[in-house]
């Protein structure tokens, strides 16, 4: 069983990776009922906490039946992250994640996410602060390196490890890649063939199936797979690996009206959380995602991404039922 602190996820944990402008509480509702194991929020800002930022204080919320849950928080100023921390941990969490592997230049060209892996030693130093100043689980989420030249991916796992990490997840891509070329999950596999390495190690980047997430978990041994993209407008894609790892047989795909109706469940919780007008505003990312693959569908989408009011959103989603019933994605 793979643990963390208390925690057990289960022989081979899936996880929701923290996106932002994507793992707020509605996403994870409907990614939790469909067998995401654990989840991580949004990542929030250590200074707009420490300074009461309503929009960083809202990523505060955590919800019971989410649990197990992580809050991730990102900056570059140690004292800044240490009493971030502190704050994190008054919200009631299951875990404090602390993300070093934002690739964005808002982010990383300050020193914070990606960027601290130019300073590996602040890294570091960061960690165990925050290690000390909270009596929850802290937990990593990192890339390979800043770039190809710069991978030292298993020594940071081995200094983090010692001053008291209980995870690890890693996006096998290096910053400089982004998000773009194939990542290489075989530096995962030489940290966790490294004997040093106890805590667990979780893969993330480019896993978009069944299918792949069973061969990279069999070829490159780590503990759990951490799922971000492949899981927008398509939780489905949990319980699918699960299935699939239990008894080699692919999931029929979700039909339109299970499409519906978690698009559905998903705008309900959007708007209960943040009020009609944003609710409606934040969800309309989503729709895309959720109908991928049904033809002709660029006329609704328009009316869906348009549309200002509640009841008005939710007569087009009935109605895309009525008009595309028996469709096959």
């Amino acid at each position: 069983m793979i643990k963390i602190g208390d925690l057990n996820l289960g022989e081979f944990p899936l996880l929701l990776a923290p996106m932002e402008d994507v793992s707020d509480p509605p996403f994870r509702a409907v990614c939790k009922s469909n067998g995401a194991d654990l989840m991580y929020t949004e990542f929030i800002s250590s200074e707009g906490l420490i300074r009461d930022a309503a929009k960083s204080v809202q990523k505060l919320d955590v919800y019971d039946y989410e649990r197990p849950i992580g809050i991730q928080i990102f900056g570059n100023e140690i004292s800044s992250m240490r009493e971030a921390a502190s704050i994190v941990e008054a919200a009631g969490p299951d875990i404090l994640d602390i993300n070093y592997g934002c690739p964005v230049n808002k982010v990383a060209c300050k020193g914070a996410g990606a960027g601290i892996l130019l300073d590996i030693d602040k890294m570091v130093s960061m960690t165990a602060e925050i290690v000390k100043a909270v009596n929850i689980p802290v937990t990593v989420k990192t890339r390979l390196g800043w770039d190809e030249n710069s991978i030292r991916i298993e020594e940071v796992t081995e200094r983090l490890q010692d001053i008291g990490i209980q995870a690890i997840s890693i996006h096998a891509r290096t910053r400089k890649q982004m998000y773009k070329g194939e990542a290489n999950w075989k530096y995962l596999a030489d940290v966790k063939n490294n004997p040093r390495i106890k805590i667990p190690v979780f893969g993330n980047g480019d896993i978009d199936s069944p299918e792949k997430a069973r061969i990279y978990r069999d070829k490159y041994g780590v503990d759990g797979i951490m799922i971000g993209r492949a899981a927008i407008g398509y939780p489905w894609i949990f319980n699918e690996i699960k299935h699939y790892f239990s008894t080699g047989n692919l999931l029929a795909g979700p039909d339109l009206e299970e499409r519906v109706a978690v698009a559905k469940r998903h705008l309900d919780f959007s708007v209960e959380w943040k009020g009609e007008k944003l609710g409606l505003l934040e969800m309309r990312r989503h729709y895309t995602n959720y109908f991928r693959g049904l033809p002709h569908f660029k006329p609704y989408r328009t009316a869906l991404v348009t549309t200002e009011d509640y009841p008005g959103v939710v007569q087009i989603l009935d109605e895309v039922s009525k008009v595309f019933a028996g469709a096959e994605f």
